[in-house]
């Protein structure tokens, strides 16, 4: 029993690694601000930050919703599994005037105490965690009763949900029993993650429109230069220059069919998914 739970843990660290090192990858915080920087404010706003309120980021990135509650007088701690996305959070909140605590943390083993905030909230960041009903207990296990949990995740059918697939078949393979990251963005799953832990369920479909790049091409080259998942798939095919061909072709081919802009101006939009709800 002790060798078998020596390796699962071993396995877990190794993986918990891979994924630091994806994140800490390319330029997160530059996607943050440069294509979604409404989705943190939204999510603050959904979960009706007040001054006073103690509220936990998990996975915050670089501080994409943290730092905006910390703008709306919360006390705020921001927790993320890769600190290395710190350094710009920092000079963010530094920015803004507003100061806020962070700390290296993995979303499915928080370092929190049962009931310790009002608010848990994650902007397009748990969903990333491979264990979800796991990452869903202890987003429930560190807040109060009658506190808030809030989430942004990407749809399945949205555009982030469709660039995912359109890289699934050259990316590396999930480990056993790791969701899909964008089931998170369905209401079905989401409840039957916290069951009646929870209640006062509320779901908004909204969407956030990506026009930072003129065309597809170079659409494609930001999400290769800065987005860690976009990284690893490429690497994870660089000695096959056929298979990285591929993939070239494919990503290109799927950012033309998703392009919504007229001609002169590239313009994509992405479904995304509110979720707030009480804890019992």
């Amino acid at each position: 029993m002790t060798t078998e739970h020596t390796t699962v843990d071993e396995a877990d660290r190794a993986l918990k690694a891979k994924h630091r090192a994806l994140w800490a990858s390319g330029d997160y915080p530059a996607v943050a601000a440069e294509l979604i920087p409404s989705l943190g404010p939204a999510l603050v706003r959904a979960c009706g930050v007040r001054p006073g309120d103690r509220v936990l980021d998990v996975a915050a990135g670089s501080g994409n919703a943290a730092i905006p509650a910390a703008q709306a007088g919360a006390i705020v701690t921001a927790c993320d599994l890769a600190p290395e996305l710190f350094d710009a959070g920092r000079r963010i909140a530094d920015t803004h005037g507003v100061e806020l605590e962070w700390v290296e943390a993995d979303a499915e083993a928080l370092p929190f105490a049962d009931d310790a905030f009002d608010t848990v909230m994650s902007c397009v960041g748990a969903m990333f965690a491979p264990h979800h009903d796991v990452t869903a207990g202890e987003l429930v296990r560190v807040l109060r009763p009658g506190g808030t949990i809030g989430m942004v995740n990407w749809t399945p059918s949205g555009f982030v949900g469709q660039l995912f697939a359109t890289m699934k078949p050259y990316a590396p393979p999930p480990p056993p029993g790791a969701g899909s990251p964008t089931m998170w963005g369905d209401e079905a799953h989401v409840r039957g993650l916290f069951g009646d832990r929870v209640t006062g369920w509320a779901f908004e479909r909204r969407t956030v429109v990506l026009d930072h790049c003129t065309s597809p091409a170079e659409f494609r080259e930001y999400w290769k230069r800065n987005y860690g998942p976009t990284i690893a798939t490429y690497a994870h095919n660089a000695a096959a220059p056929d298979r990285v061909e591929a993939l070239d072709r494919d990503f290109l081919r799927f950012l033309v069919e998703a392009d919504r802009g007229d001609g002169d101006r590239a313009v994509w939009e992405a479904e995304y998914l509110v979720v707030t709800a009480t804890k019992r």
